[in-house]
């Protein structure tokens, strides 16, 4: 069972991320991408979360970045080819059968998509923490009602992420909430 499971803030996830964005850095390559980002919770400091790392990957070219999945396979990732979402590509260390727990993320993007959105998001938690205690609340809450369904764990958080987002534009660019 792949289960939702909250844990408090370990501050070796900064370090899990910067041992693999190197690895994954050194087989993708410098033509290719351009930025690589820790992203979600175990990116804010303090907050509790998903043990698991969320890497950004923003690439150049989307259509290129379908070559890298061999080179991310051969990391030990699992590319998600039923992914309904056009935008970017999905990999996962450790998903199930191939490993006890997943322990990272990679999400591949366009610089030109969504990267700059969720940088802004976890740019904005780091900078307010008082917000990001609202969030992990949400999570904590939403873990122990979905537990066992990632989908509607994820989905309950829609609606927050939209309202900071929101707020995050505002103080980067003006724009009103």
């Amino acid at each position: 069972m792949d289960e939702v499971n909250i844990v408090e803030y370990d501050p070796r996830w900064q370090t899990l991320f910067a041992q693999e964005a190197e690895r994954i850095w050194q087989v993708l390559g410098n033509d290719l991408v351009v930025e690589i980002e820790h992203i979600g919770s175990t990116a804010v400091p303090g907050m509790a979360a998903k043990p698991v790392i969320d890497i950004m990957v923003g690439v150049r070219s989307l259509v290129n970045a379908k070559s890298t999945i061999p080179a991310l396979e051969s990391l030990g990732y699992v590319y998600w080819r039923e992914n309904p979402d056009p935008g970017r590509m999905f990999f996962v260390k450790g998903m199930p059968p191939y490993g006890k727990q997943r322990t990272h993320h990679v999400h591949i993007v366009g610089v030109d998509s969504e990267f700059w959105e969720r940088k802004l998001f976890c740019d904005y938690l780091r900078r307010h923490p008082e917000e990001a205690k609202r969030y992990e609340a949400l999570k904590r809450d939403l873990a122990a009602t979905f537990r066992s369904d990632r989908e509607a764990y994820t989905n309950g958080k829609n609606d927050y992420i939209q309202a900071v987002m929101s707020k995050a534009r505002y103080e980067e660019m003006g724009e009103i909430p």
